[in-house]
């Protein structure tokens, strides 16, 4: 028995719209200022998109993919506009994927089709996109050239409208922090004190006794003592979140309170520290999402840790670039030595991490 037209272009309009509606929600998961902040930072800023104009980008985006994702199955305009704009806007992806795919010269990363509720790469994004084109086309195809002009265009600007204002009603966009700013390791210098001595000051005839010139030597040899077990103090751009950061050896971390991940980093570090008694300071930084998670955060880890909250976008810049939870910085003296991030190859490791803390700076500078 064949299959009728109707049946294969409803059973299409089905594929697409799920398809749609599906990549609308899951840039809004697991919370939605989070998961479209989120979407900035690691889609939108990287093509060039400012924090001005990324926020408002955003929304709008999601807002059209709900919508189309809606207007595939309604009638009004669907083979004139509908499926036009649903086709444009895939091939808009794909040749932004190509193009990525390309540039980077490899398939790694998730795409954000479906932000991190479902990780694709741009690969599986693009071959994706192509079979949603391919079913477009084919619909277009057998669709019946009925006579749109007596359709109702109100329904396509109203479904289109508010469900781009939905976006802004579920997510709000919340003022840039101003005072945020982190500077980075390698473009701040050690402070240097240069004195200069008035020769003609000097006493010549004040005697010096041999106790004071002991005391000097002494405190050379602890000058040079230092110099030999301990690098340099360097300002590694985060005293603004804890004072005495760049003092002593210190494990920063970059933490999401309700990230498995991060907790499961957390309580290893918490085994390492009851073994260790000379372990770096514990310190973290907290995203804004699900603060209130913080207290049973801290129950799992098995310790409780000074810590900072800060929002979701400050968060992923202080994170880095590229860079993804959980995050585990070596510290010491403000110099930067080991950085964990993410849950791919990068991703932190007890037993190299306890080896490089067990490292003397002589070592370390090798």
């Amino acid at each position: 028995m064949a299959i009728s037209k109707n049946t294969i272009s409803w059973g299409i309009r089905y594929v697409i719209s799920f398809l749609f509606l599906l990549s609308a929600v899951a840039k809004l998961y697991p919370s939605p200022y989070f998961a479209i902040s989120t979407f900035e930072v690691k889609q939108l800023y990287p093509m060039g998109f400012s924090e001005t104009f990324a926020p408002y980008f955003s929304r709008i985006l999601i807002g059209i993919e709900f919508a189309l994702g809606l207007l595939i199955l309604q009638k009004n305009f669907l083979r004139s506009v509908v499926i036009p704009a649903t086709f444009l806007l895939l091939a808009v992806f794909t040749a932004h994927l190509t193009i990525e795919t390309i540039s980077n010269g490899g398939n790694s990363g998730n795409c954000g089709c479906f932000g991190s509720l479902l990780p694709m790469t741009p690969i599986e994004a693009i071959l994706k996109n192509v079979v949603a084109m391919a079913l477009l086309v084919w619909l277009f195809i057998i669709m019946p050239k009925a006579n749109e002009s007596k359709g109702n265009f109100w329904v396509l600007t109203t479904i289109t409208f508010a469900s781009i204002l939905a976006m802004f009603m579920i997510a709000p966009i919340q003022p840039l922090e101003s005072s945020f700013s982190v500077s980075s390791p390698e473009e701040t210098a050690t402070d240097t004190v240069e004195t200069t001595i008035d020769s003609s000051k000097i006493n010549l005839t004040t005697p010096v006794t041999i106790k004071d010139t002991v005391k000097k030597v002494e405190a050379n040899k602890e000058e040079l003592k230092a110099e030999l077990t301990e690098p340099p103090k360097h300002k590694s751009g985060y005293t603004q979140y804890f004072s005495k950061i760049d003092t002593g050896r210190k494990t920063l971390c970059f933490f999401v309170p309700g990230c498995d991940h991060c907790r499961v980093a957390a309580k290893e570090l918490t085994e390492m520290k009851k073994t260790n008694k000379n372990f770096p300071e514990v310190l973290i930084i907290f995203m804004n999402e699900e603060a209130d998670l913080i207290p049973a955060f801290f129950k799992e880890a098995g310790a409780e840790y000074p810590y900072k909250i800060i929002e979701v976008i400050p968060f992923w810049k202080v994170l880095g670039d590229g860079k993804d939870t959980p995050g585990v910085k070596y510290l010491w003296n403000g110099n930067d030595y080991k950085y964990y991030f993410g849950i791919g190859d990068n991703k932190f490791n007890p037993i190299d991490y306890q080896k490089l803390i067990n490292k003397t700076y002589l070592e370390l500078k090798k």
